[in-house]
């Protein structure tokens, strides 16, 4: 089985417009742009991601997040690397409610093997979470 480069078909995706994995598709948000380590989008908060107490559940927060952090480091990163999420973590700042929140994503220092991107999430003005990661870039 030939091992498919992702960040090719994810930059594809902000480029050339074409279909996004099924996991940005799930979480309803949409690249508007990714380039030189750093990439933005919206995500469309509804019901579907509203937990018990009428807040967005922390998992799609931090999701929406690692979603645009991969778009951040695949605009870096060459046609024969991949990357994986080694760790993530996530500061909760106010709550997401239904709406639409914006996805600011940065590679903070890239190496050879690993990667320290920070992503920022900001509904009506307000940011609601940060989060940092750490990737490993995998070469073929």
């Amino acid at each position: 089985m030939e091992n498919k480069n992702k960040k090719f078909d994810l930059m594809e995706v902000v480029t050339k417009g074409a279909n996004p994995p099924n996991c940005d598709l799930t979480m309803q948000i949409k690249v508007i742009e990714a380039y030189d380590g750093t990439a933005r989008g919206i995500w469309k908060v509804d019901d579907q991601f509203i937990n018990g107490i009428g807040v967005a559940m922390g998992g799609f927060v931090s999701s929406a997040a690692d979603i645009m952090m991969a778009y951040a480091i695949a605009s870096k990163i060459s046609n024969k690397q991949s990357f994986t999420t080694i760790d993530l973590h996530i500061t909760f700042h106010r709550p997401v409610m239904q709406g639409e929140v914006m996805v600011e994503a940065r590679v903070e220092r890239m190496g050879k093997r690993t990667a320290y991107v920070t992503a920022e999430l900001i509904q009506n003005n307000k940011k609601t979470a940060d989060a940092v990661s750490s990737v490993i870039i995998i070469s073929e």
